[in-house]
């Protein structure tokens, strides 16, 4: 599963030399060249990295960034910018940003940062290293499949796996349906959002101590699904 990076850039140049590189590096990207876009793209999609560009138009990187914050966007951001100046830089991070890179960059840095935030913010969202999740009474092993459930040591499917693993790898964050569906099935399939619910309702029965009251594969009315460790 390749993670998915939002380009927050106007200058066509950079952003397609950007995502050219992203993309073989294995990425995928999403790519929009105004702060409001930006800022909508985060609030309604999950990301593993933002790529914020300072300078944009109808709202500025630092704005954006600041905006997601207050609405709750998790998202490690990773601002671009022209300016060399501290003051620039200590305005980026203030409003939230994770790391910066100024302009113009070597490709094989910007690589190299992407990487590091996204491990770091994986690591800390709390799927252990050992690809083991432990909840409540519940085990699962994300590189053999085994479970310990309500139905005592089961073997999980790939996508029962892959679903789990996406919930819980994002927990406490809502995830719409179509988030679910592009992450979990990707684009060589054509599941409709009844298709998550299925699964959904599946884990449960397998994880909850009353499926029909469920504490870790939360439903949010119309919205999607949220997974709670604890």
């Amino acid at each position: 599963m390749s993670e998915r990076i939002l380009l927050i850039e106007d200058e066509a140049l950079v952003a397609d030399m950007v995502r050219l590189n992203l993309e073989h590096a294995g990425f995928r990207v999403d790519s929009v060249t105004t702060g409001p876009d930006g800022l909508e793209h985060l609030r309604t999609h999950v990301y593993d990295l933002a790529l914020v560009d300072v300078m944009l138009p109808g709202m500025d990187g630092f704005e954006v960034t600041r905006r997601a914050r207050g609405a709750g966007v998790v998202t490690p951001v990773l601002m671009l910018t022209a300016r060399g100046e501290t003051q620039a830089k200590v305005a980026g991070l203030d409003a939230g940003a994770d790391d910066y890179l100024t302009k113009p960059f070597a490709m094989p840095e910007l690589l190299a940062r992407v990487r590091a935030l996204i491990r770091r913010h994986t690591a800390a969202r709390g799927v252990p290293s050992s690809r083991e999740l432990r909840f409540g009474v519940y085990r699962v092993n994300f590189d053999t499949r085994e479970a310990i459930t309500n139905e005592g040591r089961v073997t999980l499917t790939e996508r029962e796996c892959a679903l789990l693993e996406f919930l819980a790898g994002r927990e406490g964050e809502l995830l719409p349906r179509t988030d679910i569906l592009e992450n979990v099935w990707g684009m060589d399939r054509f599941p409709t959002a009844r298709t998550v619910d299925n699964y959904v309702l599946r884990l449960r029965k397998l994880f909850e101590p009353d499926p029909e009251e469920p504490v870790h594969l939360q439903t949010v009315r119309g919205r999607g699904y949220r997974f709670v460790g604890e």
